[in-house]
């Protein structure tokens, strides 16, 4: 394209164009960043700056890279072939990936396809609202969900969502979601007793018995809490809610829609915590970005409580995702699959994880504005303090200052972005499973520089 193409572009992008989580205020002056090209771990915008991507895609999501011929080749030749068809039929790449998925997940066995992490959260409520009905009346219908956790946009997955910036002024939400306490040991009062975990853990069973066992149908928990300021569970914590649900009757619903395919070092983040899932929900990692894709994936258990006679009209699962029909996704799920498998990027990912690790506590020793360094795999979190001994958390001013002066040095870094009040300080990191010890230098140096050039600390 010639420049003056590019600035029609612009134009038409500054005209129309509702960019997602942004003020357009600042648009009436400035430019919106357009990207235009990628390859491998770096983005091009429309003025031909070139960007290393930390936080693979601004959103945890292009987790084998840019510039994939094969998954785009995959996903052409699907289209041309077959592109679409509501999913009460299957299809080929559907019935593979799915075969190729539940191989990975011992103990699971059914895959329902949707578009977005949002909408395959939605399925699993929608499960325990329709068995809570087909079984008691309605009654084991409560879904709980945990502070800092966020399970998506629509209204009801806000509304199981624990980021009160992310629901403010959506309400009324939809009734029957409980909120039980976060489990980061660093904003806790008892984050240094080694039985934390245990006692983060017990404190749903405290909720399962004030609303009566009776009522709860499942837990909604992320593995490790993603925008809520990358929060690893606690020894002991998954276990301890594995034997409250079984104890209570209760479904555990695993929301790995940031870590799963591989972001952790292990294909599932759970799979860390040898917890045994009733529900798991996974999208962007799918197909890397390459194709809009989701699934719901649950036990042979839960699929057969649904199984009835066709007499019994209202015993099946009655839900439809229109784009859970695109045979592109599956398509490109599956070429994803495969290049996560013969590159051994999950061997990757546990080798640069120790490395990020290791740069990061070493930028904790140097600049004492960073309290805290956690993470899983390449999915860690830095959070900025005033006060190393008070905790205080800075500005989320601070972190936003941050991540714009490494942006000004040609890397993109990811933070808590408006979701929690007084805690959008968590510097947040989440580099394709591809990434090198190079790439993890320059995006280490550029926090260095950005600390180095803060006012005041």
């Amino acid at each position: 394209m010639k420049p003056n193409e590019f600035s029609e572009i612009v134009n038409h992008d500054k005209s129309h164009v509702w960019h997602h989580l942004s003020q357009h205020k600042p648009f009436q002056t400035t430019d919106p960043m357009v990207i235009v090209e990628g390859k491998g771990m770096r983005v091009k915008d429309i003025n031909g700056r070139e960007y290393l991507d930390a936080v693979s895609g601004g959103v945890w999501t292009v987790n084998v890279g840019y510039g994939r011929e094969s998954i785009a080749n995959a996903v052409r030749d699907q289209l041309v072939k077959m592109c679409y068809f509501a999913n009460s039929a299957g299809n080929i790449p559907g019935a593979e990936f799915a075969n190729k998925l539940i191989e990975k997940m011992p103990g699971l066995s059914r895959v329902y396809y949707s578009n977005s992490g949002s909408e395959a959260n939605e399925k699993g409520y929608k499960l325990v609202r329709q068995l809570a009905s087909l079984k008691n009346d309605g009654k084991k219908h409560k879904i709980i969900y945990r502070d800092r956790d966020y399970h998506g946009t629509t209204i009801t997955a806000l509304s199981s969502s624990g980021q009160f910036e992310r629901r403010d002024q959506y309400g009324p939400y939809t009734p029957g979601f409980i909120e039980m306490p976060h489990c980061l040991a660093y904003r806790s009062p008892n984050g240094d007793d080694p039985d934390f975990g245990v006692q983060a853990a017990k404190e749903l069973e405290k909720i399962i018995l004030r609303e009566d066992p009776d009522t709860v149908g499942s837990v909604c928990l992320e593995p490790i809490t993603a925008g809520g300021g990358v929060i690893v569970p606690p020894e002991g914590y998954f276990e301890t809610i594995q034997e409250i649900c079984k104890k209570y009757g209760v479904l555990l619903h695993m929301d790995e829609v940031v870590c799963g395919m591989g972001r952790t070092g292990k294909w599932f983040g759970y799979q860390h915590y040898g917890v045994k899932p009733d529900i798991v929900t996974m999208a962007k990692g799918v197909a890397s970005g390459y194709a809009a894709i989701s699934v719901t994936v649950t036990t042979e258990a839960l699929f057969n409580e649904f199984l009835a006679e066709p007499s019994e009209k209202m015993h099946y699962f009655r839900d439809i995702s229109t784009f859970g029909g695109c045979a592109g996704g599956p398509a490109a799920a599956l070429e994803n699959l495969r290049i996560i498998e013969q590159e051994n990027l999950l061997d990757n990912v546990n080798r640069m994880a120790d490395y990020l690790m290791d740069q990061l506590f070493e930028l904790q020793q140097k600049h004492s504005i960073i309290g805290d360094v956690r993470g899983k795999g390449l999915f860690v979190g830095a959070e900025l303090v005033k006060d190393r001994d008070t905790r205080e958390p800075v500005d989320e001013s601070v972190a936003a200052a941050i991540t714009a002066d490494c942006l000004d040095q040609g890397v993109m870094i990811g933070r808590t972005n408006r979701s929690l009040p007084q805690y959008n300080n968590t510097l947040c990191l989440s580099p394709a499973l591809i990434c090198t010890k190079d790439d993890i230098d320059q995006i280490i140096s550029s926090i260095d520089v950005a600390l180095g050039n803060l006012p005041g600390y």
